[in-house]
C-alpha cells in the first residue's frame, strides 16, 4: 500500500504543473491586507514599549486610508470601465472588491479592540483619553473654555435645505452631521467640519506632569458635540454623529507637454480633494436617517459604508507620539558615524580609496548631505546631477544643490512630481530650484523617475573623475532615521559613464539603450534580472550549489514569479524577504518547495533592495530602487547598481541578510495558503531580533 502511493506520488511529482494556473498566485490586494495585518500585530504586541504600539495603530490608520484613496479607488474604477478582465490570481475587480470588504471589516474590528486595550494601558501609567462625559465638571469647563476661545471661531456649519445645496465633504475630513429641530418642530441637517489643523486629542490641564497629576485628553469632536448650542442659538439639538469620508485620490496625471506637466500636477492635487467617494465611515450608532442623508448626498453603495465604535479614523493617535514619555518609547540612538571627519580627509579622497556602503538608519545620513555640500563648495567640482523623488519639508539636499548654483556649478535635478502624496512637497522645491537656475527636469512621458543617483563631476589635474551616489532610498533626511536603506558611494569609471548616459536619457532625447553595468528600467533590468536567474536554475542543472536571496518591498510580476517557481523546480534555493506585497506562494508540493518567503516588520521600515546570485560560488550582488512590480519593470526609471568590492559583497551577506534571514522575533513566514506565521525561538535558540542586532553592532563601532 505504502509502495503504490510513493510510486503515485512520485508520477504526480514528475507531472509538470501549469505554472499559469490562477491558484498558484495571491491575490495583490489581499497581499497587501496580510501586510496590515502584520502591521496590527505590532500594535498588538505588548512586547513594543506602549506609545510604539500607539504608533503602529496610527501607521495602520493611515495606511488604510490610502488603501482605500488608491487601492480600492483603481479597483471601482475599472468596475464602473466595465473592466472584467482578471488578475494572474483569476479574480475580476468586482470579486476583488467584495473580498477586500470581507478582510477589511474584521481587520478594523480588530485593530479598535486593540485600541481599547492600549487606551487601558495608558491609564495605567497616567495617560488617559476620556470620553467627554465621563469627564469630571473642572475637566469639562476647561474643556468647554477651550472650545469657546480655540474651537468656535474655526468652525463654519453649514446647513442642508432646498435653499443650501449638500456642502462639499473633502477627503479624510471628520465631520459631524447634526440634526436639528427649529421653533416650528422641522427638523433640519447641518454639517460641521472638525477642524485638523487643531489637537485632535485635547489636553485637558497643563503642567500635568509636573504636579504629578494623570494627563487626560478628550477628542476633539466629543467637545464640539458638548457645545453645539453655541453653534445653532435657539434651536434643539436631535442627534449628532461623526462620519469619516475617503475619495479617489488616484488622479490620472495627462501628460502633454514637459512645460505643462507642473502646473498638470498642482491641478491633480486639487483635484485629489473632489475625487469620487470610495468609503464612508460612520459611529456604530448612527441612526438610518442620518446614514440615508449621507448616503444620497455622497452617491455612495451600502458596500463602500464601514461601521464602527468611535472615534473615528485611528491615523489621529498620532496626536499622543509627541508625549515626553521615554520610558515608553523605544530607546533612542545615534547613528554611526561611517567617514572620517571632513577637515581631517575630504569625502573624494575617501571615496577615491575604495567604494564605501552605508547602511541607514544604523549608519549615519549625514555623509550624504555632506557629499553634496562639499560639492557644491569645492572649486574643482564642476557639475552635479541629481534625481530626487520624496525629500520631503526641510530638505537639507535641496539647500545643498541650491548652494552649488549660487557657487556657479552647473547643476540639473530630476524631481519626479508625480511621487504619490509629495506633490505638494516637490512642487515647491521644484519652483525654488528654478529660481535659482538650476536646470529642473520634470520627468518622461509615461515613466515615473524612481531610481536614486546623485552624480558629481570633478576636475582632478587634467582628469574628469565622476563621483557617485547611489541608493535604495529616498534622499529624505527625515525618513532615513525611520527607513532601512543602503547607499553606495563610488567614483567607479564604468558605473559614472552609466550615470552620464542615464542623465542624458533623462534630461534630453537620448536613445540609450545599453549599460556597462547599471541595471536600468524599463532598458534592460529586466532582461538581466531574469539572465541571472536562468544562470542560477542552469547552475542547479549542472550540479552546482545555486542561491538566490531577494529582499524587496514587493512581489507583484508574474513572470519573475513563475520564473522563481522555474528555479525552485530546478533544486534552487530562493530565499524572499518581502515587507509588504507577496503574490507568489510559497511551499507549494512541486512548485514552490524551495522557495522560502518571510516579512520583517519592527522598529524600522524595511525599504532596502537586495538582489544575491550565489553564482557558483562567484557571487554577483545588485543594490537599488525597484521593486519586483510590473509597474516598477515596465513603467518606471529604475537603478540596481553592483556591488563588486568582495569585502562587502561578504558583508552584505553575512552582516545583513543572514541576519534577517535568523531572526525569529519580528519574522513572519509565508504559509502556502499566503497567510503568515510568527517565528518563535527553537526551544534553547536564542530569540534574535535583526534591528536590533543591526543597532547594537553599528552602537559598538561607534563606541
Amino acid at each position: 500500500m505504502a509502495s503504490h502511493a510513493a510510486r503515485r506520488q512520485s508520477t504526480i511529482s514528475k507531472r509538470k504543473p501549469n505554472l499559469d494556473d490562477p491558484s498558484l498566485y495571491l491575490n495583490r490586494e489581499l497581499s497587501l491586507l496580510e501586510f496590515q495585518q502584520r502591521v496590527l500585530e505590532e500594535a498588538e504586541d505588548e512586547s513594543n514599549p506602549l506609545l510604539e504600539r500607539v504608533k503602529f495603530l496610527s501607521i495602520l490608520g493611515s495606511n488604510i486610508d490610502e488603501f482605500f484613496m488608491v487601492r480600492v479607488a483603481g479597483l471601482k474604477n475599472q468596475v464602473d470601465a466595465g473592466i472584467h478582465e482578471s488578475t494572474p490570481d483569476g479574480m475580476t475587480p468586482r470579486q476583488q472588491l467584495d473580498a477586500i470588504r470581507h478582510r477589511m471589516m474584521p481587520l478594523i474590528t480588530k485593530a479598535h479592540h486593540c485600541r481599547e486595550r492600549i487606551f487601558e494601558c495608558l491609564a495605567e501609567h497616567g495617560i488617559r483619553v476620556l470620553n467627554y462625559h465621563h469627564l469630571s465638571e473642572a475637566q469639562k469647563e476647561y474643556a468647554n473654555r477651550y472650545f469657546a476661545d480655540t474651537i468656535y471661531p474655526v468652525l463654519t456649519p453649514l446647513a442642508f435645505d432646498p435653499g443650501r445645496p449638500f456642502p462639499h465633504i473633502s477627503n479624510l475630513s471628520l465631520n459631524l452631521s447634526v440634526l436639528i429641530r427649529d421653533r416650528r418642530g422641522e427638523e433640519h441637517f447641518a454639517r460641521i467640519k472638525v477642524p485638523d489643523s487643531l489637537p485632535q486629542l485635547l489636553p485637558l490641564q497643563k503642567n500635568a506632569k509636573a504636579n504629578g497629576k494623570p494627563l487626560c485628553f478628550v477628542w476633539i469632536e466629543q467637545v464640539i458635540e458638548a457645545n453645539l448650542h453655541h453653534l445653532f442659538p435657539g434651536m434643539e439639538i436631535v442627534d449628532s454623529h461623526p462620519f469619516h469620508v475617503t475619495r479617489n485620490a488616484d488622479f490620472a496625471i495627462q501628460e502633454l507637454e514637459a512645460g505643462d506637466l507642473l502646473e498638470t500636477v498642482e491641478e491633480g492635487v486639487r483635484q485629489r480633494r473632489f475625487g469620487d467617494v470610495v468609503r464612508l465611515t460612520v459611529d456604530d450608532s448612527m441612526p438610518a436617517n442620518i446614514l440615508d442623508i449621507l448616503r444620497q448626498n455622497l452617491e455612495i453603495e451600502d458596500a463602500d459604508i464601514y461601521r464602527m465604535p468611535g472615534p473615528l479614523s485611528l491615523g489621529r493617535l498620532r496626536d499622543l507620539l509627541s508625549l515626553e514619555r521615554p520610558e515608553l518609547k523605544d530607546p533612542p540612538f545615534i547613528p554611526a558615524p561611517i567617514l572620517g571627519p571632513v577637515e581631517e580627509e575630504d569625502i573624494f579622497t575617501q571615496i577615491r580609496r575604495g567604494d564605501i556602503l552605508l547602511h541607514h538608519p544604523f549608519d549615519s545620513f549625514q555623509p550624504v548631505v555632506d557629499f553634496l555640500r562639499a560639492a557644491a563648495r569645492d572649486p574643482n567640482v564642476l557639475a552635479i546631477k541629481m534625481t530626487l523623488y520624496r525629500v520631503g519639508k526641510n530638505a537639507p539636499v535641496v539647500e545643498a544643490l541650491l548652494e552649488a548654483q549660487k557657487n556657479g556649478k552647473q547643476v540639473a535635478v530630476l524631481v519626479e512630481l508625480k511621487a504619490r502624496f509629495d506633490e505638494e512637497s516637490n512642487i515647491e522645491w521644484a519652483r525654488a530650484l528654478e529660481r535659482e537656475g538650476v536646470h529642473v527636469v520634470y520627468g518622461l512621458v509615461g515613466l515615473k523617475i524612481h531610481g536614486k543617483v546623485a552624480l558629481v563631476v570633478r576636475r582632478e589635474g587634467d582628469v574628469i573623475r565622476r563621483y557617485l551616489h547611489l541608493s535604495t532610498g529616498n534622499y529624505n533626511a527625515v525618513t532615513a532615521h525611520l527607513y532601512t536603506d543602503l547607499g553606495l558611494f563610488t567614483c567607479d569609471p564604468e558605473i559614472g559613464a552609466d550615470a552620464s548616459g542615464l542623465f542624458n536619457f533623462l534630461t534630453g532625447y537620448s536613445a540609450k539603450s545599453d549599460y556597462r553595468k547599471l541595471l536600468v528600467a524599463p532598458i534592460n533590468l529586466r532582461k538581466r534580472l531574469e539572465s541571472l536567474i536562468e544562470r542560477e536554475i542552469e547552475n542547479a542543472a549542472a550540479g552546482k550549489a545555486a542561491h538566490i536571496i531577494f529582499k524587496v518591498n514587493a512581489l507583484v510580476d508574474a513572470p519573475i514569479i513563475k520564473q522563481l517557481y522555474r528555479a525552485s523546480q530546478a533544486g534552487v534555493r530562493v530565499d524572499l524577504i518581502a515587507r509588504g506585497i507577496c503574490c507568489l506562494r510559497a511551499a507549494v508540493p512541486g512548485v514552490s518547495d524551495n522557495i522560502h518567503v518571510r516579512s520583517i516588520v519592527g522598529r524600522f521600515l524595511e525599504h532596502t533592495r537586495i538582489f544575491y546570485f550565489l553564482n557558483g560560488g562567484d557571487e554577483e550582488m545588485y543594490l537599488g530602487s525597484a521593486d519586483l512590480m510590473p509597474r516598477n519593470i515596465n513603467r518606471r526609471v529604475e537603478v540596481l547598481f553592483p556591488i563588486e568590492k568582495a569585502s562587502l559583497v561578504r558583508r552584505l551577506r553575512e552582516k545583513v541578510l543572514a541576519v534577517y534571514l535568523a531572526d525569529n522575533v519580528k519574522a513572519r513566514r509565508m504559509t502556502p495558503d499566503g497567510t503568515y506565521q510568527r517565528i518563535r525561538p527553537a526551544k534553547g535558540q536564542k530569540p534574535l531580533y535583526s534591528q536590533t542586532i543591526l543597532l547594537e553592532r553599528k552602537r559598538a563601532r561607534g563606541a
